[in-house]
């Protein structure tokens, strides 16, 4: 599904982490032995403001999203959301999702949900926590489990944007097309320049309207 693969950039930005991080205490042991902290990324990939509270810092920005009408500067003002919502402020944190991220990279998935477990058990108001597990849930067949994932991303904060296109995409997957039409218009009242979702609402409606003649 194209928007578990790419949206939250769109979803896929890693979180950076701070090199001191290993040398903190794991919360759990591990059911295999941990991987080589993944490297850190560079400055220009860190959020700026990142010491602000989140909501003054996304605030501004899903509010200039709502507004931008071109896709590209658009595409720009969602990356740095993405961006913001990947700080967790916490290196344990950082930690786990960086190694769920090279997990997941080699198609360790098992391993790669097993950190993320741990990340929501963490810090279970850090909503890409949950939002990544989803995307694995997923990518592992369990679409109840991904949408429990979504529905606590959407609790935390009902403007994630990818969390309500893979739900969409859940919901078409599952010929539940007019659930899936809401949650794309929820979509674009968030994120109104995405072209790909403006298209999909329009094959929806023409679905739907066309099983209703």
């Amino acid at each position: 599904m194209r928007y578990f693969r790419s949206s939250f950039v769109i979803l896929a930005v890693c979180v950076a982490v701070p090199a001191f991080a290993q040398t903190l205490p794991q919360p759990m042991p591990p059911t295999q032995p941990m991987p080589p902290a993944p490297p850190l990324e560079s400055p220009q990939q860190a959020a700026p403001n990142a010491g602000q509270p989140l909501n003054a810092r996304v605030d501004p920005l899903f509010a200039a999203l709502k507004r931008e009408r071109n896709p590209e500067k658009a595409r720009g003002i969602a990356t740095q959301i993405a961006m913001n919502m990947g700080e967790s402020g916490s290196p344990t944190v950082n930690l786990l999702m960086g190694w769920a991220a090279t997990a997941a990279k080699e198609k360790r998935n098992a391993a790669a949900l097993d950190f993320l477990d741990r990340v929501t058990l963490i810090d279970p108001a850090y909503v890409e926590g949950w939002n990544r597990r989803a995307t694995m849930h997923y990518a592992m067949g369990d679409q109840r489990k991904a949408m429990a994932d979504i529905a606590e991303v959407l609790k935390r904060e009902p403007r994630h944007f990818g969390a309500l296109a893979g739900l969409a995409g859940i919901l078409t997957e599952a010929g539940r097309d007019s659930q899936a039409l809401n949650a794309w218009e929820r979509y674009l009242d968030i994120y109104p320049a995405d072209r790909e979702a403006q298209e999909a609402v329009t094959k929806l409606s023409e679905k739907i309207a066309g099983n209703r003649t």
